[in-house]
């Protein structure tokens, strides 16, 4: 892998800006039957919870137009299970790993923050804010800056020092920016852009919802441009905050296009349950967008659609031809 594509979320280097999206790569095994997990930039587990749990009753996943709608419930099966079965795994196998965790309440953050301390082979924390706040009457904590910095503060409080912890935000609110800023106020390095957006489809054949918990998340190209919305309009507000783009990415041009708007990395997620390859495709085509556009590192690409008209970036130049000696 040339050095073109490295990229950096804060503190945190990684040898490429391709990973996958939580919850889409299964525990890592899925995936590495199809392709050595080292050539990602860094692998994002499902959201781990405080104790197992069995997700939602079936059906839980639909196809619509462009997307895939689901309401799976954080399916898991708990911390400790993780931290001695899959997160050793991972770690043998050389695999840089950030590590998704959710809670239904602030203290609950809090604890597994708490429990992933002194825990080795943990590159980052992924705090999945978009999830219900059981003390608050089940209101989503992305939905609140209030809410959403508060678990953000709690694991910072807990966490190893100098381990990056990143956001990830839901798209359904009035202003994201705001909540974006609590976040990095509270605590956060880095956030991710976006989480799925709240969805629904109703089944013709039987005149009911399509999911057994009626709504639920809308991921896939459906999406992409709401993401790309998401990361432009935080990247000019919190210009030096790294970000990672999630939303509908499915070729190296779509991942380009999070890149150009202020993402300094991007996660592959329902592109990989039609094509479990998609991440290191993904980064192919990404790093052959670059060399067609002679940019010469991936740096150079973050945030350029916000440059004013007429700014180029530094540019590969072709080798000019030796000169004959007469």
């Amino acid at each position: 892998m040339s050095d073109r594509v490295r990229t950096a979320l804060g503190p945190l280097e990684l040898s490429n800006p391709v990973l996958t999206a939580s919850g889409c790569g299964g525990t890592g095994r899925e995936l590495a039957q199809f392709f050595d997990l080292t050539r990602l930039g860094a692998f994002v587990t499902a959201s781990v919870m405080p104790q197992a749990r069995a997700g939602r009753p079936t059906p839980r996943v639909t196809e619509t137009p462009s997307g895939l709608l689901t309401a799976v419930g954080l399916q898991g099966p708990g911390v400790e299970t993780f931290l001695e079965r899959d997160l050793p795994w991972l770690v043998e196998q050389g695999v840089r790993t950030i590590v998704s965790i959710a809670g239904n309440g602030v203290e609950e953050y809090g604890d597994l923050a708490r429990r992933l301390r002194g825990v080795p082979g943990i590159a980052a924390i992924e705090v999945n804010v978009a999830c219900p706040n059981a003390e608050d009457r089940g209101r989503v904590f992305a939905w609140h800056p209030a809410a959403a910095a508060s678990v953000v503060r709690a694991v910072r409080a807990h966490a190893r020092p100098g381990v990056p912890i990143f956001a990830k935000l839901a798209p359904d609110v009035t202003d994201i920016v705001t909540i974006a800023l609590a976040c990095v106020d509270a605590g956060a390095d880095g956030l991710t852009l976006i989480n799925t957006v709240e969805g629904m489809a109703i089944d013709p054949r039987t005149l009911r919802p399509a999911l057994s918990g009626v709504s639920g998340g809308l991921s896939g190209p459906a999406i992409r441009p709401i993401a790309v919305r998401c990361v432009y309009q935080v990247h000019a507000a919190l210009p030096s905050t790294p970000i990672i783009g999630v939303g509908g990415i499915a070729t190296g041009l779509d991942a380009l296009e999070f890149i150009l708007a202020g993402a300094s990395a991007v996660a592959v997620g329902t592109a990989v349950f039609h094509d479990p390859a998609a991440g290191p495709r993904v980064l192919r085509e990404l790093e052959e967008a670059l060399a067609a556009r002679r940019i010469g590192r991936l740096a150079d690409a973050v945030g350029l659609a916000h440059k004013p008209a007429g700014y180029v970036p530094p540019q590969v130049r072709p080798q000019e031809p030796e000169k004959e000696t007469p």
